[in-house]
């Protein structure tokens, strides 16, 4: 796992903001959205994939545009960026009624990263751990799904002070309004990291990214000899 890159401070426009919200008044917020997959529900049925592991796949792949969403705290609570973060999320196993805690690296390329997770899920799905592969890695965000309801606001009560700098994204079960289908998106974020105009920006890529569903079918590219 190759080291974050330092921000240069100097040259940071954000630094009196990510030091007051970091120290002075540390402070997270959410942002509750619906975010419209009319398009996305059908074409990802078609194609044969799960839409949850849809969902985190194109999460990621917007997290991973910007560096807002990629920061963390070095050894020394200096600000870095991880060149690309991973996806950590929770499988529900209902005789439990408790879950599992996977990860699995990002890939580009959808179909690559679905054959991966199910091989993941497959695995562990089943493990009483909370954490069967041990620990997530350091450049890994979360992700979690309530597919048993829907919601309009979703709070994490994660402590400001940890220097968790990471997104946490939690999905709601899909609803059905004006013959849309539209799915409930609440995203944590430590207001060290980013502003509101950076989430927003997130979530507007998101829903264009699930607008055009087209990348949900297409083949995983061939292994390299």
């Amino acid at each position: 796992m190759p080291d974050p890159a330092p921000i240069d401070l100097d040259s940071w426009p954000r630094r009196p903001h990510f030091e007051h919200y970091l120290r002075t008044v540390p402070c997270s917020y959410a942002m509750t959205v619906d975010i419209d997959v009319t398009a996305f529900v059908p074409a990802v049925r078609a194609a044969g994939k799960r839409g949850y592991l849809a969902q985190i796949w194109a999460i990621t792949s917007v997290v991973n545009r910007h560096q807002e969403f990629r920061m963390c705290l070095d050894e020394e609570g200096a600000p870095a960026v991880w060149a690309e973060t991973h996806p950590a999320f929770t499988v529900f196993d209902a005789e439990r009624e408790t879950f599992a805690s996977l990860w699995v690296p990002f890939d580009r390329d959808f179909a690559a990263f679905h054959e991966a997770a199910e091989r993941v899920i497959a695995e562990h799905a089943g493990s009483p751990e909370m954490f069967p592969q041990g620990a997530p890695p350091a450049h890994t965000f979360n992700v979690s799904s309530l597919p048993w309801t829907g919601f309009t606001g979703f709070t994490l009560n994660v402590d400001e002070r940890s220097g968790y700098l990471a997104p946490i994204f939690t999905i709601g079960r899909y609803q059905q309004r004006d013959g849309r289908v539209l799915m409930p998106l609440a995203v944590q974020v430590h207001h060290a990291a980013a502003d509101g105009f950076h989430t927003a920006r997130l979530v507007n890529e998101l829903r264009e990214l699930l607008a055009d569903p087209s990348w949900a079918d297409a083949p995983a590219r061939p292994r390299s000899a």
